[in-house]
C-alpha cells in the first residue's frame, strides 16, 4: 500500500488556513476503516474490542452535534464498490462529502473542546483517509 494519511500535514493545512475563509466549502472525506481500532495509550478504556467502523460510527454519534451546529451537513455519502480510475489497490470503505457554510465553521467545529475529544475515535478508527477541499460549483445536466 502507499502512503496512509490521518491527519493534515503542517503544510497542507497551512494551504487550507490561506484559503478564503468566508465562502461555502465542500469537504469531499473518503475513509478506509482500520479492522480493530487503535487508541492511544490511555484512551484502550473509550472502544476497547471495537472495529474500525464501530469507532468511526461513535466519532460520529460524539461530533455530528457540533458539526451541525456549525451549520454543517451531509451533501453526499456513498460506499464504495470499486475503482474505475485510478490505483487498482486503492480502494475506500466509504465517502461522503460535508458541506459547510464557511471555513470559519469548520475552524469552530474543530477548536471546539468536545470535537478534540470525539476526533480520538477518528485517528483510531482510519488506517487510512483523504480529505479534500472544494469550492462547490453549479450541478445540473452536464459535465462542463
Amino acid at each position: 500500500m502507499s502512503d496512509t494519511f490521518i491527519d493534515p500535514s503542517p503544510a497542507n493545512f497551512q494551504a487550507f488556513k490561506d484559503l478564503p475563509r468566508d465562502e461555502p466549502i465542500h469537504m469531499l472525506n473518503l475513509l478506509l476503516y482500520r479492522d480493530q481500532a487503535e487508541y492511544p495509550e490511555g484512551h484502550e478504556h473509550h472502544g476497547n474490542g471495537w472495529s474500525g467502523r464501530r469507532a468511526y460510527e461513535e466519532y460520529g454519534r460524539t461530533s455530528g452535534p457540533i458539526f451541525q451546529r456549525v451549520g454543517g451537513q451531509i451533501v453526499w455519502r456513498g460506499a464504495f464498490q470499486c475503482m474505475v480510475t485510478g490505483p487498482e489497490d486503492m480502494r475506500w470503505d466509504d465517502g461522503f462529502v460535508a458541506q459547510y457554510p464557511n471555513a470559519g465553521a469548520f475552524f469552530e467545529m474543530i477548536k471546539n473542546p468536545d470535537y478534540q475529544k470525539a476526533v480520538v475515535n477518528r485517528t483510531a478508527a482510519l488506517v487510512d483517509s483523504r480529505l479534500i477541499r472544494f469550492k462547490p460549483g453549479k450541478v445540473g445536466a452536464g459535465f462542463g
